[in-house]
């Protein structure tokens, strides 16, 4: 789950992070009071999940109130990427004599957590990587083993940072670690980090992403979500309370474990096929469960062909099948499915399917090579 710039300083100054004053507005009136306590001197900033808002023209310097009241009016409104601006974050400008990059992320190829500096902050990391991967440095750690302070001075001096601020930035490393850890998070990053004349360290611009399978420990987040931005099938799913991913193929996919569900959609794309999604019904999932999944995937207008792909283990694959009967009589599919059932009570679920249109499989193997030349036209 993403938050906005200013939901993201907000939990930010918590673990003492500074960052500028300001508050956020849903009007131009709004925006000018704000920025008349704060002296007129001011950014006004489009909130929207997606980056590239300055390039968009979703921030705007401005030097007096009036200004901030005219950039709030264009800004408000303003679509930026496919995404409609309906607040702005109103906070002091803050004039920077250097610029960093600081961020926590998780690195799955090291089962670690990943905190990242860059000496080159203000522009994507990812174009920094390409042009200066020097100045870019890193270390791993997980919360057993912790961060401590020394490793926080040395990445920053790894990254080329300035000296005087070492001893600030070193704290920032420390707080964005134990944010990251504490809040669930999927990454923690200012970008940019600010050294500002008075020899300040201020976090200019934030940005935090949540693990959504963890907001069940952090009940106060659940207020925060919003659908725009995400795809009409994940909403959906998530009202359904499935565990789906939209992709870009033509074969729609349902199994029962995420394992499988990847092992599925590697098996599809090795014959020569690409899948249209990821779902996961899990494991014990009920026949109303699989005729939920399937009404889902049957939403997708790219979908040619579906493979259900069921491991009976806790999951009866009688289930599976009453499931899939249930949506046969209750939806028109018009689409053609293969199914491979393997494990607890396979015979008692293949039974079911005899006599339906439904195409079986012994193997996943099989039913790739079967779903895809379905979907291309074939037999």
């Amino acid at each position: 789950m993403k938050l906005h710039e200013y939901q993201a300083k907000e939990i930010m100054r918590r673990y003492g992070i500074t960052t500028p004053h300001g508050r956020m507005a849903v009007t131009p009136d709004e925006a000018y009071e704000i920025a008349s306590e704060l002296k007129g001197h001011v950014v006004v900033k489009a909130q929207v999940h997606v980056g590239g808002r300055g390039k968009a023209g979703g921030i705007s310097l401005v030097k007096s109130p009036n200004e901030a009241k005219d950039a709030a009016s264009r800004i408000l409104g303003m679509n930026i990427k496919g995404l409609t601006a309906r607040q702005v974050l109103v906070e002091e400008a803050v004039e920077a004599i250097k610029e960093y990059y600081l961020a926590v992320t998780v690195d799955r190829s090291q089962k670690a957590m990943a905190i990242i500096a860059s000496s080159e902050g203000g522009v994507d990391i990812e174009e920094v990587a390409a042009k200066s991967p020097e100045k870019i440095a890193k270390v791993w750690s997980t919360p057993r083993e912790g961060f401590m302070p020394w490793q926080a001075r040395a990445l920053a001096l790894a990254a080329g940072f300035d000296g005087s601020a070492i001893n600030q930035i070193g704290g920032y490393f420390s707080a964005l670690f134990k944010l990251f850890e504490r809040e669930d998070a999927e990454l923690a990053e200012i970008n940019p980090l600010m050294l500002t004349r008075d020899g300040k360290v201020v976090a200019a611009d934030a940005k935090i992403t949540l693990d959504d399978n963890a907001l069940f420990r952090h009940p106060g987040y659940g207020s925060l979500w919003e659908a725009e931005g995400d795809d009409p099938l994940e909403q959906e799913a998530r009202r359904r309370r499935l565990t789906y991913v939209k992709l870009g193929g033509d074969i729609g996919v349902i199994g029962n474990g995420a394992g499988l569900v990847m092992a599925t959609i590697d098996a599809i794309k090795a014959e020569g096929g690409e899948a249209a999604n990821f779902l996961d019904i899990g494991g014990g999932a009920r026949a109303d469960v699989v005729q939920n999944a399937l009404e889902l995937i049957l939403m997708d207008k790219n979908v040619k062909a579906i493979l259900i792909n069921v491991f009976g283990g806790i999951t009866r694959c009688d289930e599976v099948a009453q499931g899939l009967l249930k949506a046969i009589e209750s939806v028109d599919i018009d689409l053609p499915v293969v199914v491979r059932l393997v494990g607890t009570r396979e015979e008692e679920g293949r039974a079911l399917l005899g006599g339906t249109p439904v195409v079986t499989a012994d193997t996943m193997v099989d039913a790739a090579k079967r779903v895809v030349a379905i979907a291309g036209g074939g037999i």
